[in-house]
């Protein structure tokens, strides 16, 4: 069986007082159930696409790896909706540690130990990197104008890597949470660099959104949407610069602004 981001339903589309049949094209929502050593370690709802990215991404973004040198055998039959992870050196963690999870596609609420795991791997972000507020808006352009799943679904959040004016990887999934674990499941499998680069989102800037960010190590996070308050003291306090409303020639500068060139003649007005 081939899976895809996307199936076809026959829906009645009304329009104009009069209904028509048509053959509208849907986001997949898959579950994806990851064993780890035997043991099944997670369930994650997501869309059947770079399931082996997602995977990665997952396990380093829980502190469970760094580097693919730790994982011994990666494996995953879409049929039965399984991933089989076996590690080089077996978890000996707390049971409470490798308690089964369920990770929705909604949001991360319903993920067990989660400000648990954050603290481990969440880092602090040094990067110099700088950029124009133009560079950023052509990015959020770039990013939208690049999902044909989200143009025909409505349905995908998108993220992207990016350096410059270049979106370097981008990766789209019906859970937020899990279109940044693929970004960062390429980066590792791949040996990419991630650090000085920028992140480039579809979504809200949400406190699990933010975590992912530092997490891969961007210092620069760009959002169309609006944040939350959690995610900007997060952002605040872990060095990142926060970017949301990127829209048509406006955004809005929430944390550490000095990465935005601009930010250098607002903050040094001149002395008449």
């Amino acid at each position: 069986m081939e899976h895809h981001g996307t199936t076809h339903w026959e829906t009645l589309k009304y329009s104009n007082d009069s209904l028509e049949a048509i053959q509208e094209e849907i986001v997949t929502e898959y579950p994806l159930t990851l064993r780890l050593d035997g043991e099944e370690f997670a369930t994650m709802v997501c869309t059947p696409s770079d399931l082996e990215d997602l995977v990665v991404g997952f396990l380093a973004s829980e502190g469970i790896i760094r580097t693919m040198e730790e994982i011994d055998s990666l494996s995953i039959d879409p049929d039965k909706g399984f991933a089989y992870v076996e590690l080089k050196n077996k978890m000996t963690s707390s049971k409470e540690r490798v308690s089964k999870r369920f990770i929705g596609s909604c949001c991360g609420k319903s993920r067990q130990f989660y400000f648990q795991n954050d603290v481990r791997t969440a880092k602090t972000i040094r990067s110099r990197t700088r950029v124009t507020a133009r560079q950023c808006i052509e990015l959020m352009n770039q990013l939208q104008q690049g999902s044909h799943e989200f143009q025909k679904t409505g349905g995908l959040h998108n993220a992207a890597l990016c350096e410059g004016s270049q979106l370097l990887v981008s990766r789209s999934d019906i859970g937020r949470h899990n279109a940044l674990d693929k970004i960062y499941g390429h980066c590792i499998r791949s040996r990419v660099p991630t650090a000085n680069k920028m992140i480039a989102f579809s979504g809200r800037i949400s406190s699990e959104v933010l975590l992912k960010a530092s997490k891969i190590g961007a210092g620069i996070l760009l959002s169309k949407s609006a944040p939350s308050d959690l995610a900007l003291k997060l952002a605040d306090e872990l060095g990142i610069t926060a970017v949301g409303f990127i829209r048509d020639s406006k955004m809005n500068i929430y944390t550490h602004p000095e990465r935005i060139a601009e930010y250098d003649a607002f903050s040094q007005p001149s002395v008449e």
